[in-house]
């Protein structure tokens, strides 16, 4: 199995040195990040792996492995930072399959005082040096292909709802980023899509993402979907140009998810609010929380403005070397569990 992997991993430790030059050669400093946190991070789906640290007089104090460095490197940034880059190996509880491995290998960069145009930039310039650097063409999954040397395409989330499942997105998202539950139902079931009474407006966000837009997105050419609604944000911050939406995009190839960046909220009391309302949608759905990392937002408070980004370098490898499991792409995958 080994040898049959090999050339992957090969592939895999070319890609990576090639990637480590171009941040050197951007004038990225390379940060190591801890993976045990106060905090795993707080989006209500997104679940860690939780462990236990016993102080020296014995006593046990909670902590979790991270699901991305992106706390600590904001905190670098409060601290003075401007250019960091981070391969942070992440772990993430209830993934596996063809594209998730609960241990896998997260690339995340930031730019102090630069827009997050510029990280989209940067994704055409790295997906195209991992295929020159593997002597590759085209990055390909599953029979897809994309040209990582094409010029990307731009959408906005709004305009992949109504091109890909007919629907009127921000008909259903207020000035103030409220959504309305019933009138994207409504929408739903006009174009035939599945409705369950205990959906909430997230959740039929998410079915019409994944049914009807991802599985279109990044053929032919990569596909930055940008411009998220504002109840999606994450650590983003609102856009200037529309309230209703933020400012966070996706990059995909092949149909495949490769990364997510922002222009990064730095209003500690928003953040606080957002990650209260994901952890009550964690409470309701799943039964449990993550506590809040009060430094981070602390440090949030003393951030400058910045653009950031999380990128499954895994993913990267898998498209550019042509390997089909994540496994593959692994020097050492974590064992099977649950059989």
């Amino acid at each position: 199995m080994h040898a049959d992997r090999r050339p992957f991993l090969i592939g895999r430790n070319a890609i990576q040195a090639a990637l480590r030059g171009f941040f050197a050669r951007e004038d990225f400093i390379e940060v190591d990040t801890a993976a045990l946190q106060v905090s795993p991070g707080n989006e209500a789906h997104l679940h860690a792996f939780a462990t236990e640290a016993v102080t020296t007089d014995g006593q046990n104090a909670p902590f979790y492995l991270h699901t991305s460095p992106e706390f600590a490197c904001k905190k670098l940034l409060a601290a003075g930072e401007e250019r960091i880059s981070c391969f942070a190996h992440v772990y993430r509880n209830r993934e596996r399959g063809p594209l998730h491995h609960p241990e896998f290998t997260m690339l995340e960069w930031y730019r102090v005082g630069e827009s997050y145009e510029s990280l989209m930039m940067d994704c055409v310039r790295i997906l195209a040096l991992a295929a020159e650097t593997v002597k590759t063409g085209k990055l390909a999954y599953r029979g897809g292909e994309s040209d990582p040397f094409a010029g990307p395409e731009r959408i906005s989330v709004a305009e992949a709802f109504e091109r890909h499942a007919g629907i009127d997105l921000l008909a259903s998202v207020a000035s103030d980023g409220s959504t309305d539950r019933d009138h994207l139902a409504a929408e739903l079931r006009r174009v035939s899509m599945r409705v369950a009474d205990d959906d909430g407006w997230a959740d039929l966000f998410s079915r019409v993402l994944v049914e009807k837009i991802e599985p279109h997105l990044g053929f032919g050419r990569i596909t930055i979907l940008d411009e998220y609604p504002v109840s999606e944000a994450a650590l983003a911050r609102p856009s200037a140009r529309d309230p209703r939406v933020a400012e966070r995009f996706e990059l995909y190839a092949c149909g495949v998810e490769l990364a997510n960046g922002f222009g990064e909220l730095t209003n500690a009391a928003e953040q606080r609010r957002r990650f209260e309302i994901e952890m009550a949608e964690k409470a309701r759905i799943y039964g449990e929380t993550y506590p809040i990392d009060e430094d981070f937002l602390a440090a949030l408070s003393l951030m400058p403005e910045a653009s950031g980004i999380a990128l499954g370098f895994d993913r990267l490898v898998m498209l550019a070397t042509g390997a089909s499991r994540i496994d593959q792409v692994l020097w050492a995958p974590v064992a099977e569990y649950g059989r």
